[in-house]
């Protein structure tokens, strides 16, 4: 009985002392805030958990001689067995949890240039429009279009092309607001959701992002390229939700007939494609 009762003590304070690993590593999957400081309190009770433990095997190490002496280190050890695995399945939620959301977000986003894709910009613009046609909100599109990629890519290479892209979406991601959503539409297409934004408004951050663009080292420098264009530019066609554009078809339609206004007119421009008073 004494081995049987020193062994039970022994094996807790090891699924103890497991647990406090379990907990340490689910700790580090947590972002800061209050929650971390919950399973801190925990890891504060397994410790004592364990003093008591030590000190129950130091009081009574030589003195379980009978069947009812069990009873103690067999709460114990079954308390340790429950402790660990409450921090085990914890942890093994927080990192299903975690791999979920990651593959969500890669479900929704474009991986060369990091913003939303098409497929999360169509469900999101079915969403705005709805909404804003519902409670009679302000609703604007921008689509931007990189003035002469094909050029680009023939001149350095689709390599360059894709660097291009890629520093595109890292300044539109920096420009938007928080309640913007940016994703690419196809090629060197972006759009950008502006809920609650009059045209007038768009058109702001529209021109703020063009002279971003413009002003950006986007190309390599000291090339050899005869005729090769020096800067990356954007043409930006905006379009706010109006009489003439009450759903998704008319509103990418108004968006995308200013974009090719802006480029029929030389490139590098905001145009907007703002709707009448009714």
């Amino acid at each position: 009985m004494q081995f049987i009762a020193n062994a039970l003590v022994i094996m807790g304070c090891g699924l103890l002392l497991a647990a406090l690993l379990t907990l340490r590593r689910l700790i580090a999957q947590l972002s800061s805030g209050r929650i971390r400081y919950y399973w801190y309190g925990l890891g504060a009770l397994i410790f004592l958990f364990i003093a008591g433990y030590v000190a129950y095997a130091i009081l009574y190490w030589n003195s379980q001689s009978s069947l009812a002496s069990l009873v103690v280190p067999v709460i114990f050890f079954f308390g340790a067995c429950f402790v660990f695995a409450v921090t085990a399945l914890s942890l093994r939620t927080a990192l299903d949890v975690r791999r979920v959301a990651v593959l969500e977000l890669e479900n929704i986003t474009d991986p060369l240039m990091a913003i939303h894709n098409r497929r999360y910009l169509e469900r999101r613009l079915d969403e705005e429009v709805a909404r804003a046609n519902r409670y009679n909100l302000p609703l604007s599109l921008l689509m931007i279009d990189v003035d002469h990629f094909k050029n680009i890519n023939d001149t350095f290479g689709h390599g360059t092309g894709d660097l291009v892209l890629t520093g595109l979406g890292k300044m539109i991601a920096d420009a938007c607001r928080d309640s913007d959503i940016a994703a690419r539409y196809g090629g060197e297409e972006i759009v950008i959701i502006a809920p609650n934004t009059k045209a007038s408004t768009a058109m702001i951050l529209a021109e703020r992002l063009r002279l971003a663009v413009e002003a950006a080292a986007l190309l390599p420098t000291g090339g050899s390229h005869a005729g090769a264009p020096t800067k990356v530019t954007v043409s930006i066609g905006v379009a706010e939700l109006g009489e003439e554009s009450r759903d998704v078809a008319s509103l990418l339609a108004s968006a995308d007939k200013a974009v090719y206004r802006a480029k029929r007119e030389g490139r590098n421009r905001v145009i907007g494609d703002v709707p009448r008073a009714p």
